[in-house]
């Protein structure tokens, strides 16, 4: 599992916040205030108590110790489609615990595609990770970093500039798990 939690650690470091992908990254990062945790669940229910677990660790944690946490899917949701239909049962969850406004989810995987983008375009690249996560994100933070930037609608833009940039040999060294 330290293997998983260092390969985690560097696409952290060397995409997310190395290309900048997510500006509000780099402080908590730096803070040691996102947590990295590896869940070795093999079905849906076993990664759903989970899930359920970080998010009410994170709901009885202060956002100064952990602003952000990473569930990590080790040995399950290979597949983009299921991991995707996972995303449906998390939204659910988060409803039925009242979670909603509180915590978001957002999702990494593999071999993320956005809708409607072929599937090898770079502008995958932007949520594309080592493993299968869910980023668990506190709404009242993304807030507050949203408010401090000049156009937060203009990231994920700058993001596939960024992707659509990066030479093949930069995308082998940064995407080794590709």
């Amino acid at each position: 599992m330290n293997q998983i939690v260092t390969t985690v650690e560097s696409w952290l470091d060397n995409v997310v916040i190395g290309l900048n992908l997510c500006p509000f990254a780099a402080k908590p990062r730096r803070n040691n205030q996102i947590r990295i945790t590896v869940s070795t669940a093999l079905t849906s229910e076993v990664l759903l108590a989970d899930l359920q677990a970080e998010l009410q660790l994170m709901a009885a944690t202060p956002s100064s110790d952990t602003e952000t946490s990473l569930l990590v899917v080790a040995d399950m949701l290979e597949n983009f489609e299921d991991y995707n239909q996972f995303l449906a049962l998390v939204d659910k969850l988060l409803v039925q615990f009242e979670w909603e406004g509180v915590f978001q989810v957002a999702s990494f995987h593999p071999n993320y595609c956005f809708a409607d983008t072929p599937v090898d375009s770079q502008e995958n690249l932007t949520n594309r990770s080592p493993y299968p996560i869910l980023h668990i994100i506190r709404e009242e933070g993304l807030e507050m970093a949203l408010k401090s930037m000049k156009s937060p609608e203009e990231v994920y833009k700058q993001n596939i500039k960024t992707m659509n940039n990066l030479s093949t040999e930069e995308i082998k060294q940064l995407f080794p798990y590709l």
